[in-house]
């Protein structure tokens, strides 16, 4: 008996220890779920869902007025909500209202067709409608949107550093696709850089800031408001006014390597008819 004692405590102290250890980890557990419930509770009660309210915000009148329109001529390409149409219309959801402003005001939209690249056409909205328009599609989804004071272009004449500007600028963004001179140019795959001679400072400017067709986006963050204005300034009065360029031809304003092409086709071609004749009479 005496030398089983010592191993009877053993196995009597184990057996009290085995049931504080079990209720220390149901215990541990216990507070981090009252721990992880906790700060469940204060999250969701400071997050800002909490408070979101989901009811729709109203349309303010000129987008209602602008809905319309949309519902009547645009809805059957770019869907009830705008949100595109599989094989006739992209989603307009983001497009802001800058690009409604391009592409209606120059007629391009509505289309009458599919085809490679919408031609600037006669539009079939007036300005009113136009901005309507631009409302209804900027309310619902935001997006890139034109200057709130309407000023596009710079006077040359109070600030002649914008032209000079503006130039260097054109020529660094804008020529590998619509030419030293604003006349345009092919692209690939049917599509084209237009001519910047009839282009309004409004056009150029939404151009810039929404990037139609194969146009990069040139965002804020690319040119700011005041370089977009530099290079309007400089293409509605370098390119756009008509000026006596000298010579019998001015050749478009094609810039400096079809005018070498020309002089040196049209040079060759008489050189070799001299040499002929003159050949002829010795």
């Amino acid at each position: 008996m005496t030398s089983s004692t010592p191993g009877r405590r053993w196995v009597l102290a184990r057996r009290r220890k085995a049931p504080s250890r079990a209720r220390r980890r149901l215990g541990a557990a216990v507070r981090m779920l009252a721990a992880l419930a906790l700060a469940g509770g204060v999250y969701t009660a400071f997050a800002p869902g909490a408070f979101a309210d989901d009811t729709p915000v109203p349309l303010s009148a000129s987008a209602q007025e602008g809905k319309q329109l949309f519902d009547n001529s645009c809805i059957s390409c770019h869907g009830e909500n705008a949100q595109g149409v599989v094989g006739r219309g992209p989603s307009l959801i983001g497009v802001g209202s800058a690009s409604v402003v391009f592409q209606v005001s120059t007629g391009r939209m509505p289309a009458t067709r599919q085809e490679a690249q919408a031609e600037e056409k006669k539009p079939q909205f007036d300005d009113t409608q136009t901005k309507q328009i631009a409302q209804y599609i900027q309310e619902l989804g935001g997006g890139p949107q034109l200057p709130a004071d309407g000023n596009f272009s710079d006077d040359p004449t109070t600030n002649p550093e914008a032209l000079s500007r503006g130039g260097e600028l054109f020529r660094q963004n804008c020529t590998s696709c619509h030419g030293n001179g604003g006349a345009g140019g092919a692209l690939s795959s049917g599509k084209f850089a237009p001519a910047l001679h009839d282009a309004t400072p409004q056009t150029i400017y939404s151009a810039m800031l929404t990037g139609p067709q194969n146009m990069p986006v040139f965002g804020d963050n690319q040119l700011t408001p005041d370089e977009k204005r530099d290079i309007v300034t400089y293409v509605t009065t370098q390119l756009q006014q008509d000026k006596d360029p000298g010579g019998i031809f001015n050749l478009g304003r094609y810039g400096p390597v079809t005018e070498g092409l020309a002089i040196f086709a049209v040079g060759i071609v008489v050189l070799v008819f001299t040499a002929l004749w003159i050949a002829g009479k010795s």
